[in-house]
């Protein structure tokens, strides 16, 4: 069924809030998976808060167009069945939701994504962006960089003062 022109306004409406609230947007080809799928694909993607959209492209290009810091991108590798995933808070996550679905699903490739100051980077960029830890894991890792020397002092302290506490015991006991 066709949608009217005024579904047509709202769909890009509602792709260009998304677009521009997103720190990055990934673009993939989904042609050959099923529906099923992609319904699993979207509910893991939303615990990491990515929204997937499945749009024709000709709207997606108008939501481009009509937005001020996107207005310059690139939209020419937006061609065939598409899906776009958004997220508002992480960068990285919208890849590596679909890098990690595409593991089992291998007709899910990465076209490319756009950014949220309208460059559009190509698939091997965001196939490069998916490989690396998320946000959460790079906190941890320096916490625990910077909690290493800490923990190294203090168990040296602890070692020191529980052999002169021996010590001590061994000296009032003779």
């Amino acid at each position: 069924m066709a949608l009217t022109k005024d579904k047509k306004q709202n769909v890009v409406d509602e792709v260009s809030s998304l677009l521009n609230d997103s720190k990055m947007t990934v673009v993939a080809a989904y042609q050959g998976t099923t529906v099923k799928a992609l319904q699993k694909l979207r509910s893991e993607a939303k615990n990491d808060g990515t929204v997937i959209k499945v749009v024709k492209n000709r709207l997606v290009i108008k939501a481009v167009e009509a937005s001020e810091t996107l207005k310059g991108a690139d939209v020419s590798e937006l061609k065939g069945q598409l899906l776009y995933a958004f997220n508002t808070t992480d960068e990285v996550a919208p890849a590596k939701a679909i890098a990690v679905f595409a593991k089992t699903n291998p007709t899910m490739k990465f076209v490319g994504a756009i950014s949220a100051d309208g460059k559009f980077m190509s698939a091997e960029e965001v196939t490069a962006l998916a490989t690396l830890p998320s946000k959460t894991q790079l906190i941890a890792g320096i916490i625990s960089t910077l909690n290493g020397p800490v923990n190294g002092v203090m168990s040296g302290l602890t070692g020191n003062l529980h052999g002169l506490l021996q010590a001590i015991e061994a000296k009032a006991s003779k």
